[in-house]
């Protein structure tokens, strides 16, 4: 699947005020060693270099278009491609900081006990991902992937990605080398301009997957009738705009 930095900070306010709010918690005051996992185009990565200077903080990505947008925005920190399914720190690091990445990976509860283990005693593993598979947003997209001729690309394969576990079982994993474990929800109301900038949103995460296997011939189609669903289940607000219910968990480790 094939990232667009340019799609992605289309809504780059939005999307990074979650990894504000997740930084905001975190409980360091200062720090040698940081990463930023699945970094993107370096819009979180730049959050912890204002809080803790860029001595030491470095960003990690999969996809090389993120990963030119992030060297761009921040030529003097390092980038490194690498797979967050195998990746561990080289040294012990103060903070691990993924600001909405680890939805994609089924197993990442057991990438989360390994990353626990890359941390200096009191460094910080901080994780927020998007909890919205139930929002009128993505279910639009299970309902247009079986409603048009492109629906037999469906058939075979889960294209929806896994829904997350509850707090509980995030809890039990990381308390287990933890010395505190703190885990909440937010739930952000977006004002958007219309129904057509959801669409605009989730075009650059979470409907790519869905245009891909519609395939390209039935892109523009598949868009119009996503457009349609997301236009009857999110009516318009006194001003015109529509409001985009964005529900998120976020959970702060602190290594024992």
């Amino acid at each position: 699947m094939a990232w667009s930095a340019n799609q992605y900070v289309k809504f780059e306010d939005e999307r990074t005020r979650p990894a504000r709010d997740l930084l905001a918690q975190v409980p360091l005051q200062s720090l040698s060693h940081a990463v930023d996992l699945g970094c993107g185009p370096g819009n979180s990565t730049e959050l912890i270099i204002e809080r803790y200077g860029a001595a030491g903080v470095s960003g990690v990505d999969s996809d090389m278009n993120m990963l030119e947008a992030a060297r761009k925005r921040l030529p003097d920190t390092a980038f490194v491609e690498a797979d967050l399914t195998r990746w561990q720190p080289d040294e012990p690091a103060d903070l691990l900081f993924a600001n909405a990445v680890f939805q994609w990976l089924p197993d990442h509860l057991d990438i989360f006990d390994r990353l626990m283990n890359g941390l200096s005693e009191g460094g910080v593993l901080a994780v927020q991902m998007p909890d919205n598979l139930g929002e009128p947003s993505h279910l639009a997209m299970e309902e247009t992937a079986h409603a048009g001729p492109w629906k037999s690309a469906f058939e075979a394969k889960t294209v929806r990605r896994k829904g997350l576990p509850p707090p509980s079982t995030y809890y039990s994993r990381l308390i287990a080398k933890s010395s505190r474990v703190d885990i909440w929800h937010t739930i952000y109301n977006h004002p958007m301009a219309d129904a057509a900038d959801i669409v605009e949103w989730v075009k650059g995460t979470g409907l790519m997957p869905y245009l891909a296997h519609a395939g390209e011939e039935h892109r523009e189609a598949f868009l119009a009738d996503y457009l349609k669903r997301v236009e009857k289940a999110y009516p318009k607000m006194s001003d015109g705009r529509v409001l985009l219910r964005f529900p998120r968990i976020f959970m702060v480790a602190v290594k024992a």
